[in-house]
């Protein structure tokens, strides 16, 4: 094998694909082995094009890693019923989700939130909490299994992604008004700053989002990926699932402005192991 400095693109094109189609690490370190490459050169060459810590790929004991199943269309089995898949982009990997939710779990959820709602917060330089002026919205967190419905949805979710409920950080539900918006930016975690390994340390890296629609906003509202020019469009009920890499640029993405009325949504963070707080 050639040294990492001078990776073929070829190799490099297919470990971007097999992490795209859900391939582990782990998985794609044994195939690479498998067919004849030198592990300790693997392990730099993965690195080197996951823009992940070589240390993270050399721990004898490293737990082991998921990735979710992307949804296909037209149908998909997530439990206790089949979810359309309206839409599909590879680059980055989006799916636009038919009634994830049904309407009276839409409006039951936004009532066991309502009261518990408080200024919206991003992870700062070191792992914790921060107003960011990015986000003006309100929101709150459930606790994993918290409540039947909880449950439910988190079930859900887990079959509909082929990973486990253990995987998610808990729910969040999020409120916003006229004129409130999340601004572009990313659900993975940047590894360059300061807090990268704080925040990493119970469950790994983001891999996934899915944004689900509580209500329908009168206008504006939806969901955007500016570097795809892709717009979902928040209806009641829909979700949209996306997945990345760490540093997976593609995956900007975008809260738009509500322009008129209200949007209340529930969002599900995966993580690549466990997420134990």
């Amino acid at each position: 094998m050639k040294r990492t400095a001078s990776i073929r693109p070829e190799l490099r094109q297919w470990i971007l694909d097999s992490t795209r189609n859900g391939l582990s690490v782990d998985q794609i370190l044994l195939q690479l082995k498998e067919a004849g490459y030198d592990p300790r050169e693997s392990r730099s060459v993965v690195a080197t094009v996951l823009k992940m810590p070589l240390a993270a790929l050399t721990g004898v004991a490293r737990p082991h890693t998921l990735r979710p199943r992307h949804p296909e269309a037209p149908t998909v089995h997530a439990g206790d019923r089949d979810v359309r898949v309206l839409a599909s982009l590879d680059e980055p990997v989006v799916r636009v989700l038919d009634q994830l939710l049904d309407a009276g779990e839409c409006d039951e959820l936004i009532e066991l939130a309502r009261p518990r709602l408080d200024r919206a917060r991003t992870v700062d330089a070191q792992g914790g909490q921060q107003v960011d002026q990015r986000r003006t919205s309100e929101g709150m967190f459930f606790r994993l299994g918290e409540s039947p419905l909880i449950e439910r949805i988190e079930s859900r979710i887990a079959a509909l992604l082929e990973i486990p409920v253990s995987h998610g950080e808990g729910l969040q539900v999020l409120h916003y008004g006229t004129g409130q918006e999340y601004e572009p930016h990313y659900d993975w975690f940047d590894p360059t700053q300061p807090g990268f390994e704080a925040v990493t340390a119970h469950g790994g890296q983001r891999i996934a989002s899915v944004v689900i629609y509580l209500n329908t906003p009168e206008a504006g509202g939806g969901t955007g990926f500016p570097n795809a020019g892709f717009t979902v469009t928040a209806l009641k009920g829909s979700a949209v699932y996306f997945a990345y890499e760490t540093n997976d640029t593609s995956s900007l993405h975008a809260g738009l402005p509500v322009e008129r009325g209200e949007k209340w949504i529930a969002t599900k963070w995966l993580r690549e192991r466990p997420f134990v707080r």
